[in-house]
């Protein structure tokens, strides 16, 4: 349902109030589809984007590789997309949700086309090794990084004894071969020529596009309403800082918001309102520095400073992430020279403003 005066708390407005059904999709502009794909996890979707290319599509991501994807794939194929082909798929970046489906549109995939894949290296490196990458038990990296946590004794246990969470458990495999993108270059797609820019923090190299012809911003995950994307360290780069990362990114992008921007994201709704939510996205994290500060005036691990950041209670449904994002925001400030840390005798870093 189309509703340009929903306004939300935020100072965001919200076109389409409803998002198109399973099987079904939503026309947002000229040539571009809105489709919605289901995710089983606490955050239940993902938000998948056709522009009509004539005699075939140009899908942007594609969802986690499930049966039951699979089933809506065909779906939407045989009726919103009317029969035609996917002939390119452009992929935001390299988390499951979006890479999943990305191979079984490629040649030699089960959906029996040729798409071409077109993204950042980076994303299209990560999404390849890591579908490789097939872990029956923790590696003992992940679990070092776990216990320089300070993760809850009873999850580390279990955690040690399960099989960890595997990309090609969700994603089909990824053929060589695809046609790399990066900052300020310029491609056609559904009609529009549209300016490539680059996020980063939450996925490295993470594609944007930006449409010299009309409002619309294509933003992936880099730019979301009403939540703020996983900023994350993990076992693969501990000493990282992609919340540094994530805010420059963030006051870059900003400088291109137009309040009539419409924001189409890898999740949620669609929206305008770019230039407040762009602010938004960098306060939300200075302000989380600042209570992690306060909070730190008393010695913590990581898994200790989740009340500050998150400010409600943390199950081990997304206990992961919020530790990743913890230890995400201590290293920033260690970078900065405003914590120092020292080891316990369990391996747990322990935090604490300097001085």
């Amino acid at each position: 349902m189309k509703d340009l005066n929903k306004l939300d708390m935020g100072g965001l407005r919200y076109p389409w109030d409803t998002p198109p059904a399973e099987g079904e999709a939503i026309e947002i502009a000229k040539g571009v589809l809105w489709m919605r794909l289901p995710l089983p996890m606490a955050l239940d979707h993902v938000n998948i984007y056709a522009l009509d290319e004539g005699d075939s599509w140009t899908l942007i991501d594609a969802g986690m590789y499930t049966k039951k994807t699979v089933a809506i794939w065909k779906k939407l194929l045989a009726g919103p997309l009317a029969g035609k082909s996917v002939g390119r798929i452009i992929l935001t970046h390299h988390h499951p949700d979006h890479v999943g489906m990305v191979g079984w549109f490629m040649p030699g995939g089960e959906g029996g086309m040729h798409a071409e894949l077109v993204t950042t290296r980076t994303a299209w490196l990560m999404s390849r090794m890591l579908i490789l990458d097939v872990e029956v038990l923790p590696t003992e990296q992940a679990k070092a990084f776990w216990r320089s946590g300070g993760m809850d004794a009873d999850l580390y246990e279990t955690r040690c004894h399960e099989r960890p969470f595997n990309f090609a458990d969700i994603s089909h495999p990824l053929p060589v071969g695809y046609t790399r993108v990066q900052q300020d270059d310029v491609i056609t797609a559904g009609g529009r020529t549209w300016d490539i820019h680059i996020g980063n923090g939450h996925a490295p190299e993470h594609l944007t596009m930006w449409s010299q012809d009309d409002n619309l911003v294509l933003a992936g995950d880099q730019i979301l309403p009403s939540i703020s994307p996983n900023i994350g360290v993990h076992s693969t780069e501990p000493a990282a800082d992609p919340l540094a990362d994530w805010l420059e990114a963030c006051e870059r992008l900003a400088t291109l918001a137009r309040e009539d921007h419409l924001v189409l994201g890898g999740h949620k709704l669609p929206f305008t309102g770019l230039p407040r939510r762009m602010r938004q996205l960098i306060d939300n994290h200075h302000g989380g520095l600042g209570r992690l500060l306060k909070h730190l005036e008393t010695p913590r691990t990581a898994a200790e400073c989740f009340p500050p950041l998150f400010k409600r209670k943390i199950d081990h449904g997304v206990y992961g992430l919020a530790l990743v994002e913890a230890i995400a925001h201590l290293n920033h400030l260690l970078v900065l020279g405003k914590v120092d840390r020292e080891r316990r005798a369990d391996d747990a870093w322990i935090w604490r403003v300097k001085g």
